[in-house]
């Protein structure tokens, strides 16, 4: 996403999605989507860590199999049929880590609750293995880390079968005003497995395009301001951006250490809760995530609850979300079906107020990556250790590291002081702790369990050279600037694609946004496979 625009307005900013400009090679005189050719039934579609599970105790499938399957279907939809290019490197270790579970299964020997489970991981996420951790970037080609990040040390131990790391926008789409969510330097483009001229949303892209395409059965993302959780909208799927601080960040290249959390995105709300829990936890080297002990828990799933809607108040915004009619019937819908699981909707104003926080989030972001990014590379084993030498490499190699747009977020932060700045103590101050005073008000003043909205309308078209090209619907600055949790769950679709409803509330709410979530879905039952369309046609 462009995010000049979006942090500056606090909703992503470009063309009316009533527009949907068309990339070449549609035909224009066609009324449909034109359909790539069909895909293979896959036999683990659409299947849950529990199912996996009881598939691998029954003996149907070993930990090995279930690998060699994803593999396979990586293959022939991310690299040979569709190429949605999710995923950015394969791990040359999983069958040999599938093989050690299997022997431990075996031996009654259960390391955990994702015992021989595949994830996939964010290139932006550090694995002490042979995989590079790159954040998309050319310039860190070769990065490999001697330490694991402290949440992929807690899915090893828990039993999780590393299989690989997935596409991003590069840097976490903190590069250039100009930029395609989800192409990065090193990894290109990651398509949109529904239709495959539409983007995949960012930063998260491959993370959230590769469990829509049922290419692995859980993933992990990132996000400083909607790299969870539109991704999880924009491919149909589920994403929880977890309150600042109930996950650790060491071992993960920043952005911002106000902001940034890890998170799931998966295909439900049960395998979502699942995988927060594992990865939730308190780390010496992480101190923001001292302020959740007695706040977390190891297991999510005992807040899933079918009746969660019933007798909670759910905030919305009183004005309407879009101009487009489509999108504001599909959050109509989701608000019947909030209401006929028992809860009271309140209308409320909250969003200008935030919205109007936005230059204070983009400077926070600017000062805070340059300081997190030096510390990062200074003990990486990357070739640059420094801002400024990562900006010196792509004007050496811009064949290569910026052949579409370029990198003037990058000199915007080199440009910045330290952290002791005047303006970045203000802008954080008004950022930050301002969203949390108008959250935390609006809620209080209409005794809220949590508020709601769509998260982000449907993918705009993929664009290289000019960049991402987004309506009037964001509902991710909110969480993100307050350091909130959000949850977003699938909602509908328009024109093909889907959006999701977007629950956020205050800090440590999980289990209630969980409840709440769980609840929808099961009611609505909103999720669709994608059908790997090749263009938007109008």
């Amino acid at each position: 996403m462009n995010r000049r625009n979006f942090f500056k307005t606090g909703s992503i900013a470009g063309l009316s999605l009533t527009t949907f400009p068309l990339i070449s090679g549609c035909n224009p005189n066609s009324s449909k989507t034109t359909m790539i050719k069909q895909i293979d039934d896959f036999e683990l579609d659409e299947i849950t860590i529990e199912e996996l599970h009881k598939k691998m105790n029954d003996g149907i499938y070993t930990s090995r199999a279930i690998v060699e399957l994803y593999i396979k279907r990586i293959q022939q939809i991310d690299k040979e049929g569709p190429k949605i290019n999710s995923v950015i490197e394969l791990n040359p270790e999983a069958l040999a880590i599938a093989d050690e579970m299997d022997n431990d299964r075996k031996n009654g020997k259960l390391r955990g609750p994702l015992h021989g489970i595949p994830v996939l991981i964010k290139d932006n996420i550090d694995t002490a293995d042979k995989m590079q951790t790159t954040a998309g970037a050319t310039a860190l080609e070769g990065n490999i880390t001697a330490k694991d990040a402290f949440i992929v040390k807690k899915l090893r131990d828990a039993g999780a079968v590393l299989l690989g790391k997935t596409n991003l926008s590069e840097w976490a789409n903190f590069r250039s005003s100009k930029s395609s969510s989800g192409w990065s330097s090193r990894g290109g483009q990651t398509k949109n497995p529904y239709i495959l001229d539409r983007s995949p949303c960012g930063s998260s892209a491959g993370s959230g395009a590769a469990i829509a395409a049922n290419l692995c059965a859980i993933a992990v993302g990132t996000e400083t301001d909607g790299s969870i959780t539109c991704p999880a909208s924009i491919n149909g799927i589920v994403g929880i951006k977890p309150t600042v601080g109930l996950l650790s960040r060491s071992g993960i290249i920043p952005i911002s250490h106000t902001q940034d959390t890890a998170g799931p995105l998966c295909r439900t709300v049960r395998d979502a809760a699942i995988l927060l829990g594992i990865l939730a936890g308190t780390d010496s080297n992480d101190e923001k995530t001292n302020e959740s002990v007695g706040k977390s828990f190891a297991d999510y799933t005992q807040f899933l609850d079918v009746n969660g809607l019933k007798g909670k108040r759910i905030g919305i915004e009183k004005k309407p979300q879009s101009e487009n009619q489509f999108i504001n019937l599909a959050f109509k819908k989701a608000v019947e079906t909030i209401k006929q699981q028992g809860a009271e909707v309140i209308e409320i104003s909250y969003l200008d107020k935030i919205s109007a926080l936005g230059d204070s989030e983009y400077e926070v972001l600017k000062y805070e990556f340059k300081f997190g990014v030096n510390r990062y590379l200074l003990q990486a084993n990357a070739k640059v250790k420094t801002l400024k030498e990562v900006i010196e490499f792509n004007k050496k190699n811009e064949d290569t590291a910026m052949p579409y747009f370029r990198q003037d977020i990058l000199e915007m932060c080199e440009a910045k002081e330290g952290l002791d700045s005047q303006e970045y103590i203000k802008a954080l101050n008004n950022s930050h702790n301002g969203s949390q005073q108008i959250i935390d008000e609006v809620m209080k003043q209409n005794k809220l369990d949590a508020i709601c909205g769509i998260t982000i309308g449907p993918a705009c078209s993929i664009d290289v050279v000019y960049g991402d090209r987004w309506g009037d619907v964001s509902l991710t600055m909110p969480a993100a600037v307050s350091g909130y949790p959000h949850i977003t769950v699938p909602c509908g679709m328009v024109y093909d694609l889907p959006v999701g409803l977007s629950i956020f509330g205050q800090a440590y709410t999980e289990p209630a946004l969980i409840s709440i979530g769980y609840s929808y879905e099961q009611a609505s039952k909103s999720r669709v496979k994608p059908e790997f369309k090749l263009c938007f046609e109008v």
